[in-house]
């Protein structure tokens, strides 16, 4: 195998780990925002639940 064989094959493996590892991280950062936007959706209920509450004294 020639040296200019060995460094094709080399940037191939790279990129294909490349992509793989930057699908992981973008699924789990999906993941991740989906619970973030329910913390904040139940954040923001409480919040106007307890204004609500609080007029109604």
């Amino acid at each position: 195998m020639s040296q200019d064989t060995k460094n094709v094959l080399f940037v191939i493996v790279a990129v294909l780990l490349a992509i793989v590892i930057g699908g992981w991280v973008l699924k789990i950062a999906f993941k991740l925002l989906g619970i973030l936007i329910l913390v904040g959706l139940a954040v923001a209920a409480f919040i106007v639940i307890q204004k609500l509450v609080g007029q109604g004294r």
